[in-house]
């Protein structure tokens, strides 16, 4: 079995946190060309190619799997060290990288991230990207665990429902009037600005088409954070889908209307790598439990 030596796995897992080597270099203290040589050499050990070199550098499919490995070891490492009685020394945490959707974050994920930088010595380095995209994340070892739509784990890692994220068309009362006065029909539909989160986002397009609408037709806004989204919409700028988690609270103000149609529920679910891991453990059983609890209020809003 070929061994790949820990300390140039860390090297190019560095390099592609980093994004370019002289980047890496600063961070372990080397200069770039010592960089070059760490990866030139498990290259040639390994006899395949690990990284781009474009900018930010890319790992290839070989370096995927290295960088994976690189931050699996780095995990254990830290639990090794927590169950010696020594987490590395005062002030050294280990870093946690997570994958989670726009509105999960926007909304319920931040809350068990904040009881768990109480309680371990560790940073978190979150990703966000559509739900239907995290899981890419895990597949490329770039995040340990992610709130994904996805059911099916990924190859090495488990699975955990959460809940669905609950999600219904809403406006302000004055682009009601304005584009709607006679109700959420086609005609109305068709002219009336939408405001998506960005192209992968397709919650409005497929209310349309339920719609028998063309999602073509109407102009369309993009507004690519989660909570600015929402204010967009409570602007008047379009309708748009949004949480309940997120409109409850201006739909029993008044300040948004709901356009009316079946609400639209998003399954998430939390994946991560299936490491036996105490750190791990504790970070999907505090993940678990505020998603699932919110995303139950939120169905029932």
């Amino acid at each position: 079995m070929m061994r790949i030596p820990f300390d140039l796995a860390e090297t190019v897992a560095v390099v592609v946190d980093e994004g370019t080597l002289d980047a890496a270099a600063r961070r372990l203290h080397v200069t770039p060309s010592a960089v070059s040589q760490r990866v030139k050499a498990l290259e040639e050990t390994l006899g395949r190619v690990l990284l781009v070199r474009s900018k930010p550098v890319r790992p290839t499919e070989a370096g995927q799997a290295v960088v994976r490995l690189a931050r699996q070891a780095r995990l254990l490492e830290h639990d090794a060290s927590v169950e010696l009685g020594d987490a590395g020394g005062e002030g050294v945490r280990v870093a946690v990288p997570l994958a989670v959707n726009a509105d999960s974050l926007a909304t319920w994920f931040l809350p068990p991230l904040a009881r768990l930088g109480e309680q371990h010595p560790i940073v978190f380095d979150l990703h966000r990207d559509d739900q239907d995209f995290t899981a890419g994340l895990l597949e490329s070892g770039t995040v340990m665990g992610a709130v994904t739509s996805r059911a099916e784990p990924v190859a090495g890692c488990r699975t955990t429902p959460l809940g669905a994220m609950r999600y219904e068309a809403v406006a302000s009362p004055a682009f009601i009037e304005r584009w709607m006065p006679h109700g959420a029909e086609s005609s109305a539909l068709a002219v009336a600005p939408v405001v998506d989160f960005d192209r992968r986002d397709d919650l409005q397009t497929a209310w349309l088409r339920d719609r028998a609408v063309d999602p073509g037709a109407p102009p369309r806004h993009r507004v690519p954070a989660s909570n600015d989204f929402a204010t967009a919409v409570r602007l008047g700028l379009g309708w748009a889908m949004l949480p309940r988690l997120q409109s409850a609270e201006d739909l029993d103000a008044g300040s948004l209307v709901p356009l009316g149609g079946a609400p639209v529920d998003v399954p998430l679910y939390w994946q991560q790598w299936n490491l036996r891991s105490p750190l791990l453990a504790a970070i999907a059983d505090e993940v678990v439990a505020e998603g699932r609890r919110a995303l139950a209020s939120g169905s029932r809003s």
